[in-house]
């Protein structure tokens, strides 16, 4: 029986500068991230492509085509391909709040058209097989709180736009449900804020180490599912409150991150707190990585979704250091491949 090849590997470029900057450390270029993503390898199997964010310094969202094409010549030289994108939709990059003024809202449109524009050619030049166009709420869960219902409403009509222009171009968007967003901060709300958007084109980016706070409550008191002084050695527990997110959540699933979170909250540069993302071999990790995937690669019944055709390690804010070295890239690229042999397939090139 030949090895699942399927869903294909991905490592995210974005690690390089979410959290980076003049209040933290110096992002970590494109050329860099690619680097070490091609040289990772554990037992002759190498990363398949990475995800990228579509902003600088990694890729200005209005590149040429030359800049563009040279991209793609760069991975395809490293043989890996490209997946999904992440737009650039804060008012830091250029977007603004989905919630706020006419203006930012048509900023945060704005960023997604370009986004997908840009997706686009990367599928033309044949490097991005497969992926989605990431987005979130762009603003605070504190700011959303001030009126849940219309700022909901608001949300779900920025999205529906976002969608509208996606679909011109043959594209999905993921909401990544993380508690720093308004609307998306808790796992309940995060329902509410997908069926109120009612677009074919939106479904939802899990993130192992985000969603995992889901169950905490942190900026959603009303929908913890763990109780606060809650023993994390009570694995049985936990996994029926993995199982109540992921059964809510599942279905609109559309792109998939692996990561491991030690159950705290970290933010550094101008990122707020969110699910702290830890290194694969952290002792503090609270997930068993292979195993608590499966929730979302695979029914109820077990069974394997194959929906999620790349799934993709996110590192955001690990320290530079970390970064820079190639076991840290080697331990994560062995913790995928564990994923893949248990909830993987096997498709004919």
């Amino acid at each position: 029986m030949p090895e699942n090849n399927y869903p294909k590997l991905h490592n995210a470029s974005w690690p390089g500068v979410v959290g980076k900057g003049p209040d933290s450390e110096p992002p970590i270029s494109i050329d860099t991230m690619i680097e070490l993503t091609a040289n990772a390898e554990v037992d002759g199997v190498k990363f398949d492509g990475f995800d990228l964010f579509a902003a600088d310094p990694h890729l200005d969202i209005d590149s040429n085509d030359d800049g563009i094409k040279k991209l793609a010549d760069k991975a395809r030289s490293k043989n890996l391909e490209i997946g999904s994108l992440v737009a650039p939709v804060w008012a830091g990059t250029g977007g603004g709040s989905a919630m706020g003024s006419r203006e930012e809202r048509n900023q945060f449109v704005t960023q997604v058209r370009k986004a997908c524009i840009l997706g686009k050619k990367l599928r033309d030049l044949g490097i991005r097989p497969n992926g989605v166009i990431r987005i979130d709420s762009s603003v605070d869960p504190h700011s959303w709180a001030a009126d849940p219902v219309a700022n909901t409403k608001l949300i779900a009509q920025t999205f529906r736009e976002a969608c509208d222009v996606a679909a011109d171009y043959g594209e999905s968007l993921a909401a990544e449900g993380e508690i720093c967003w308004g609307g998306m901060h808790g796992w309940k709300t995060m329902v509410n804020t997908l069926e109120a958007v009612d677009r074919p084109n939106i479904g939802f980016q899990a993130d192992m180490a985000h969603t995992l706070l889901y169950l905490l409550g942190y900026n959603k008191e009303d929908e913890r599912i763990l109780p606060k002084d809650f023993d994390w050695n009570d694995r049985a527990t936990l996994t029926e409150g993995l199982k109540t997110v992921t059964a809510a959540l599942r279905p609109w699933t559309i792109d998939f991150h692996v990561a491991q979170n030690d159950g705290t909250v970290f933010g550094s540069g101008s990122h707020d707190k969110t699910g702290r993302h830890c290194q694969a071999t952290d002792p503090n990790g609270k997930l068993d990585i292979a195993v608590d995937a499966g929730h979302w690669l695979r029914d109820e019944n077990g069974n394997l979704t194959k929906k999620i055709r790349h799934i993709c390690w996110d590192g955001c804010m690990f320290p530079n250091d970390v970064m820079m070295q190639p076991k840290t890239w080697n331990d994560i690229l062995g913790a995928m491949i564990k994923v893949r042999q248990m909830h993987g397939w096997y498709e004919a090139p």
